[in-house]
């Protein structure tokens, strides 16, 4: 019993994906087999790629190339204007059906859906797009945060008091001189030597008189016979 009611259940929320997706992006009116051309109306933003596609009518195909099956492109409404190339991967599903279906990436409450595959119809292999992370966290951090209702404003804190005035900073102290270098010690010049002094002053006075008056004696007497022989002569 539990079983079959999982199972219905599962059944259900499937059913409700379904109708969420026919709801957010149109069948389409025209289509072509070789490049897959789709109208896409959609009511509501959805993310293609690294694309935010606003409501309207686009032109999906995919591009027209041998080698790779894989690129899809956005135009708007006339083809006139290219909205978004996306470099997608192979997708399969096991029982194609007979409209263009896609699938959605779950994304947070707030941001737009983004397209996770899309199947041309008939086939049972389609396009499979990468997760946009970029556009998704963009998205979500400006999805407003929800207040509650019992919400209560905070009071206002009192008013922080004053802050005291800086004092200022105290002049660095003028640095003292160094102190200058003692001169070097000189050598001692030596103390001049005595003036010799004269020997016959310096002569100790303890000779006798007597040589001098025999020296007198004998000048007087040759004085005296001088005179006598002169006399004699006149």
């Amino acid at each position: 019993m539990q079983q079959k009611y999982r199972s219905f259940m599962v059944a259900s929320l499937a059913t409700a994906g379904l109708g969420l997706i026919v709801s957010a992006i149109a069948v389409p009116t025209k289509a072509d087999s070789w490049d897959k051309m789709t109208y896409v109306t959609i009511n509501e933003k959805v993310i293609a790629g690294n694309k935010v596609l606003e409501p309207g009518t686009y032109v999906w195909k995919l591009l027209d190339s041998q080698s790779d099956r894989h690129i899809v492109q956005i135009f708007d409404k006339d083809q006139r204007h290219l909205e978004e190339t996306i470099l997608a991967i192979p997708n399969y599903r096991l029982e194609p059906t007979g409209d263009s279906h896609f699938s959605f990436w779950e994304t947070p409450p707030g941001v737009p859906k983004a397209i996770r595959a899309w199947f041309y119809p008939g086939d049972n292999f389609g396009q499979e797009f990468a997760y946009p992370k970029k556009l998704v966290a963009q998205f979500a951090t400006i999805v407003p945060v929800p207040v509650p209702m019992a919400y209560k404003e905070p009071e206002p804190a009192p008013a922080a008091a004053p802050a005291p005035a800086a004092q200022p900073a105290p002049e660095p102290a003028a640095a003292e001189p160094a102190p200058s270098p003692e001169p070097a010690p000189q050598p001692a010049t030596p103390a001049p030597a005595p003036a010799p002094q004269d020997t016959a002053s310096a002569l100790p006075h303890t000779a006798s008189n007597i040589p001098l008056i025999a020296f007198l004696g004998l000048g007087s007497f040759g004085l005296a016979g001088l005179l006598s022989l002169s006399g004699k002569r006149t």
